[in-house]
């Protein structure tokens, strides 16, 4: 899966796209509230250690993530 930080603008907010092995986007939320869209996915358990990742990563960078 990867994992892209986009930098928000004026009153747009951070937001965080997964992805899957083909590009897919799999989920779309921002970065202070990822509770509902990680639900949805089947991924509410690993919160923590996404967020952990997506807090160290850059804006704009792109990520592969292990899950």
């Amino acid at each position: 899966m990867y994992v892209i930080k986009v930098k928000g603008i004026a009153k747009i907010p951070d937001y965080v796209q997964l992805r899957d092995d083909k590009f897919t986007l799999l989920a779309y939320f921002r970065v202070d509230r990822p509770d509902k869209s990680l639900d949805k996915l089947g991924l509410g358990d690993k919160l923590p250690y996404i967020m952990d990742f997506v807090n160290d990563l850059p804006f704009g960078q792109i990520a592969k993530i292990d899950i």
